[in-house]
């Protein structure tokens, strides 16, 4: 099985699935960890380069006016653009099974749910820790960390 956690130093899970600059891509044979890698992951940033349409606001990176793409019934991350951001994002890890994030946009849960992929949103900071709780059933998927 394979376990993408979102992260920007290969060691900790990072808060925001969008902020992310990578994956560490944990490989579990027979309930050990048999290998472990570091993917490059398409994030807010480079989607917000200027000349895309699109500005920074304190420290939020999205899209504003008629292309902004938070709906506060549906949450953040749903809009005619995020579909192929998403697909962009997921692109390097749909060899995986789980996706682990400490918080992440209700659009790019659901998207990578369509990418057959699960993701398990968790308040575990330690990456090791966190696959730990996966092998031995003990993680808890913690929605409500969705935004």
């Amino acid at each position: 099985m394979k376990i993408a956690a979102v992260t920007d130093d290969g060691k900790t899970i990072s808060q925001h699935f969008g902020r992310a600059t990578q994956y560490a891509v944990i490989t579990v044979e027979k309930g050990e960890i048999i290998e472990r890698e570091l993917r490059e992951k398409m994030g807010h940033r480079q989607f917000s380069q200027p000349g895309r349409g699109r500005h920074r606001h304190q420290d939020h990176d999205h899209e504003h006016g008629e292309e902004h793409e938070h709906d506060h019934q549906q949450g953040h991350g749903f809009g005619r653009h995020s579909e192929e951001k998403h697909r962009l994002m997921f692109e390097s890890i749909l060899d995986c099974e789980i996706l682990l994030a400490r918080g992440m946009g209700r659009g790019a849960h659901l998207g990578l749910k369509q990418c057959g992929l699960k993701p398990i949103l968790t308040d575990i900071a330690n990456i090791d820790e966190a696959v730990k709780a996966i092998i031995d059933g003990s993680i808890k998927d913690l929605t409500d960390r969705l935004h």
